[in-house]
Parts: structure tokens; C-alpha cells; sequence
């Protein structure tokens, strides 16, 4: 009895000391936490004051995102014995000069996405198709008046690169002002723009001259980078040549820039809506336009 006695209090002794370590440990760990998080709010500062400084700053993101399947004699489908995929490539990058006096920003995007449905027996499908096909690039330049408005003029081109490149294609020129609130949000304002639309043959698109409106907000939160543009053209001669896109990009790093990538895309178009349905501009029935892609993403 005396020895389990003992036993017993040596146990309780372990306990105890090993208790009394935790709370130590824990002790001394705390101010060095303090410690990190003070100097991650310094690195914080002094990358903000870097972002600051004149000079260019580049960046790049993208999203990679597919699937493969197959089926042989399952007898629930309709095509029992098929093949099926698809494959999505999207890439957003930047170069900006930014001076105290003037700036010259560019941008670049592609979305590329193909689709595969190959039914054994039927001929003509067993390649991919072209689900989604865009290609914009743009440049602005602004002469500073102040440090949030500038004098500006805009440069953008838009098309497809696997289809009927520039058939059709988008050129928009113009001239106006800029608004820059803060380091991630630039507003554009041109009220003189001509709008060059290039196309092959006698088809329902046309140039015009009109209004472009450009919103383009970039900013990084942690792992998240986010990419919003919405650019407008409203034409003066008449609101079927008007048109206007809106894309959204999101990439959330995981490790070592690998990470999760969404990009969504809206748009309306009545010129490419009427030459698409194979009708008149005036009736054309312009739905609105969208896609999506979702998968893996990397930052450059």
C-alpha cells in the first residue's frame, strides 16, 4: 500500500511539472508573438512606402482550370460510350510606370477555354471546340493635374486569337480624364472616343464615335488577389453599337504562389449578338453574355 502511495504522488508530480512547463512555455512565448507581430506590421509599412515610390511595378496572375472523363457501355447515358473534357486558361498581367507627374499604365488579358464531347459511332466530334476565346489589351496615359486627376488618352484593343482573329475586332481610341482615388482604383472618363470595329465582308458591325467609361480596380488582401475591369462605350449615333464588359478575377494563394483561381465575365454586345443569330442589327436579341472558370491558379 505505502508503495502504490508513492507511485500515485510520483504520477501527480509529473503532471504537475509537466503543467507548470506548459504554462512557461506559454509565457515565453508570448512576448516573442508580440514581438512577430510588431515586425510584420513594420514590413507591412515599409512595403506600403515601397509600393508608393516612383518607378514601374509589374505583376501577373492566372487560373488553369479542366476535367477529363470517359465512358464505356454505361448503360444510364444517353451516349453510353464517350469520351468528355474541357480546358481553361486564363491570364491577367500589368506593367505601370507611375511617376509624380504622369503615368502609363497597361494591362493584358486572356481567356482561352476548349470543350471535347467525342460520342463513339458519330463522326465530326472528336476534336476540341472553342468555348471561350478573349483577348484584350489596353493603355493609358495620363499627364497628372493633381494627385488624384489627370489628363488622359486611352488605347484599347479587343478580339478573339483562336477564331476569326480581328473578325471582329475592337479598337477604341480616346481622349479625357483620368481619376485615381487611391493606388488600386483608376476611373476613366473620355468623352471623345472612336470606336473602330474591324470586320471581313458586309456584316452588321460599325464604327462609331461615342463616350468610354473604364473602371479598373487591383488590389492584393493577404493570399487574395482581386482584378475588377468594367469598360464601357457608348456610342452617339445609336445604342445598338454600344457595348460593354465587365471581368472579374480572383486568385487565393496557397503555397508558394500555387493556389485557387476564379475569373467571371459579363457582357453585352448587340453587333456581335445579330452577326451571331445571322439577323439585322436591329433585331438582334442581345442577351446578356457570361462565363466562368474555376481551378488552379499561380501568381507570377
Amino acid at each position: 500500500m505505502k508503495k502504490l502511495s508513492i507511485l500515485f504522488l510520483l504520477v501527480c508530480f509529473s503532471f504537475s511539472v509537466n503543467a507548470q512547463t506548459a504554462e512557461e512555455l506559454k509565457k515565453e512565448q508570448a512576448p516573442k508573438k508580440a514581438e512577430i507581430a510588431k515586425l510584420n506590421g513594420e514590413v507591412k509599412a515599409l512595403q506600403a512606402k515601397i509600393d508608393a515610390l516612383p518607378g514601374w511595378r509589374k505583376g501577373a496572375f492566372g487560373t488553369i482550370g479542366g476535367s477529363l472523363s470517359g465512358f464505356n457501355n454505361w448503360y444510364s447515358r444517353t451516349a453510353p460510350t464517350a469520351s468528355a473534357g474541357n480546358i481553361g486558361i486564363t491570364v491577367n498581367g500589368f506593367a505601370n510606370l507611375i511617376e509624380d507627374d504622369f503615368f502609363w499604365r497597361n494591362s493584358a488579358a486572356i481567356n482561352l477555354g476548349w470543350v471535347k464531347l467525342d460520342e463513339k459511332g458519330v463522326s465530326g466530334d472528336e476534336g476540341f471546340d472553342t468555348a471561350t476565346d478573349v483577348f484584350t489589351i489596353s493603355s493609358l496615359y495620363g499627364k497628372r493635374l493633381n494627385k488624384k486627376w489627370a489628363v488622359s488618352a486611352l488605347t484599347e484593343y479587343r478580339t478573339t486569337i483562336i477564331d476569326n482573329f480581328n473578325d471582329p475586332g475592337y479598337l477604341d481610341f480616346g481622349v479625357g480624364m483620368t481619376w485615381t482615388p487611391t493606388n488600386n482604383l483608376v476611373v476613366v472618363m473620355h468623352p471623345g472616343n472612336y470606336n473602330f470595329v474591324f470586320s471581313n465582308g458586309d456584316t452588321v458591325f460599325a464604327s462609331s464615335l461615342g463616350a468610354k467609361i473604364v473602371a479598373d480596380y487591383t488590389k492584393k488582401y493577404g493570399k487574395l488577389s482581386v482584378k475588377s475591369n468594367l469598360s464601357v462605350f457608348q456610342s452617339y449615333k445609336t445604342s445598338d453599337l454600344s457595348n460593354w464588359t465587365w471581368t472579374n478575377s480572383f486568385g487565393y494563394k496557397i503555397w508558394k504562389g500555387i493556389g485557387l483561381g476564379l475569373e467571371v465575365g459579363l457582357r453585352k454586345n448587340k453587333q456581335e449578338a445579330a452577326y451571331s443569330q445571322g439577323v439585322t442589327l436591329a433585331n438582334g436579341d442581345n442577351k446578356l453574355q457570361s462565363y466562368y472558370l474555376l481551378g488552379m491558379s499561380y501568381a507570377f
